[in-house]
C-alpha cells in the first residue's frame, strides 16, 4: 500500500480544488486573496506577507483563498489565516509541541499533533 505522500491528490470535479483524501467534505468556490484585504487596515495585509514568508522559508506552500479565510497547504492545509478589520487570527498544526508565551492557545489533538492558535 501506497504511503499517504506518495498518493495521487483527489481533484473535486466542480471546483478542481486538490485534496489528500478522496471525497473531502468542503465547501466549493473560487475565491481571490483580494477579497480579504479589502476594507482592512494596511497592517492586515503587512501580517499575511510576513506569514507567507515564514512559512515559505520551510518548504513549497500553495495558498487556498476560501471564503471566509487563507489556507496553507503542502499536502493537506496546515495553517490558516483570518483578517478581521485591524488584525489577524490563525493557526497552525504542528508535528511536535511548541510551548511558548506567543500564542494565545494550543491544543493536542493526538500523539505528535498540535494546533497553536494566535490572534
Amino acid at each position: 500500500m501506497k504511503r499517504l505522500s506518495e498518493r495521487p491528490m483527489w481533484k473535486c470535479p466542480q471546483c478542481k480544488r486538490k485534496f489528500a483524501n478522496r471525497n473531502q467534505s468542503h465547501f466549493c468556490g473560487n475565491h481571490e486573496l483580494e477579497h480579504h484585504f479589502e476594507g482592512k487596515a494596511e497592517g492586515v495585509r503587512d501580517i499575511y506577507e510576513a506569514f507567507l514568508k515564514a512559512i515559505k522559508r520551510c518548504g513549497p506552500v500553495t495558498v487556498l483563498p476560501e471564503k471566509t479565510r487563507i489556507a496553507f497547504r503542502v499536502r493537506m492545509s496546515f495553517a490558516q489565516l483570518t483578517t478581521r478589520s485591524k488584525w489577524v487570527d490563525g493557526h497552525v498544526v504542528l508535528a511536535a509541541d511548541l510551548n511558548s508565551r506567543a500564542f494565545e492557545k494550543s491544543k493536542r489533538f493526538r500523539p505528535g499533533t498540535m494546533c497553536i492558535i494566535f490572534g
